[in-house]
């Protein structure tokens, strides 16, 4: 794995993260039954982004080096995945 791929296979694994997290403890302006004139009533009263940032990078993280590891040493190759024998050999 070169250390683009490595950086490219962490910036999907970041964003996977954070589309997974950003909903989390969300509290809405309709939740809460107040709503700012111009805003839409689904609009985060508090999303908290600094703190679902670390927290998305630190699950990445936990994901992306057991992954990292496993493409490295070859513990599981394409070999290992060729079920209907189509994939390169």
């Amino acid at each position: 794995m070169t250390i683009s791929a490595a950086f490219v296979l962490f910036a999907v694994i970041w964003f996977l993260t954070l589309f997974v997290i950003l909903p989390l403890n969300l509290k809405t302006q309709n939740d809460l039954g107040t709503s700012i004139q111009g805003t839409p009533s689904s609009a985060p009263i508090n999303p908290r982004i600094k703190s679902k940032m670390l927290l998305t990078t630190i699950i990445a993280t936990l994901i992306w080096v057991p992954v990292c590891f496993i493409i490295i040493f070859d513990i599981i190759t394409i070999t290992d995945i060729n079920f209907y024998d189509k994939l390169r050999q």
